[in-house]
């Protein structure tokens, strides 16, 4: 078992490519956060593997969120700029984004590796420019599997430290204050419906707020009329009340048949002769 997976493993391409191809290749992928972009990889084949050393991006290629297509126009502008710009390479493979998907080959990529990417050595780069994460696929034993050998070249590297001979850059004034006062840096603009939203709000609450200090400076300073309920008789309209109170003074007859209304009580007839029959006898 350990044999076969050695076996394997030295069958497997390796690659390496440039840090400034990785970069640009980066660049391309967040230009569009949503939608897929592609491009080709341009090198040499190095033994058992290949070497990249410039890219060249896709243009006029078909996206569709989730999956990206070179078109016959992306094929003529590869074409153009590889036979200007790197005549003594060839395409050694190709790259595409996957924002927010994660590295792997969908079946669209299987199907365009497979057929424009065939050759033993040709590779298919993944980014998600979501993420950062980056993973390189070939052929190994006629199938198409995630590599483990890859190598990013610093081709400015083994440059002595005082070779530039460049000094420390120094700032004007103009920078200086450029950048204390931040004019250099430019905020996003915001969303204009939030924006809308955001002032309404304010709006709303500013008044709301000078409604209720006034409310409290008219409780303070101003006279305050107290209303007290007062229960009503119904059928009489007056108040109830004072039909108590008159019903707690005393009663009065009214004159009937000519008499005169009087305060004293009459007489009994029968004490008042008695007494004047006592009277007499004596």
């Amino acid at each position: 078992m350990r044999r076969r997976s050695k076996e394997k493993e030295n069958e497997r391409p390796w690659m390496a490519i440039g840090s400034d191809v990785v970069r640009q290749i980066r660049r391309h992928a967040r230009s569009s956060i949503k939608t897929e972009v592609c491009g080709v990889l341009v090198g040499h084949e190095d033994g058992g593997g290949m070497e990249v050393e410039a890219c060249i991006s896709g243009v006029n290629a078909e996206q569709a969120g989730a999956h990206v297509t070179f078109t016959q126009d992306t094929w003529e502008h590869i074409y153009k700029v590889k036979d200007q710009q790197y005549p003594n390479q060839r395409i050694v493979g190709w790259y595409h984004s996957h924002p927010g998907f994660g590295i792997f080959l969908s079946d669209h990529d299987t199907f365009i590796h497979k057929n424009f990417f065939s050759s033993p050595k040709q590779v298919a780069w993944v980014c998600d420019p979501h993420s950062d994460e980056e993973g390189c696929f070939g052929w190994v034993s006629g199938r198409i599997e995630r590599l483990t050998q890859i190598q990013i070249i610093d081709r400015q590297g083994g440059e002595g430290a005082e070779v530039g001979g460049r000094p420390e850059p120094v700032m004007s004034a103009s920078d200086n204050d450029e950048l204390a006062t931040g004019q250099r840096w430019t905020p996003e603009p915001e969303d204009s419906e939030t924006t809308s939203l955001t002032q309404l709000t304010t709006t709303v609450l500013s008044y709301l707020s000078v409604l209720l200090i006034g409310f409290m400076i008219g409780w303070y300073f101003f006279p305050r009329v107290m209303v007290v309920p007062v229960p009503v008789d119904p059928l009489t309209g007056q108040p109830l009340e004072l039909r108590q109170r008159e019903s707690d003074r005393p009663r009065v007859d009214s004159p009937q048949n000519g008499q005169a209304a009087t305060s004293n009580p009459p007489a009994k007839s029968g004490s008042t002769d008695a007494g004047k029959a006592g009277h007499d006898k004596q």
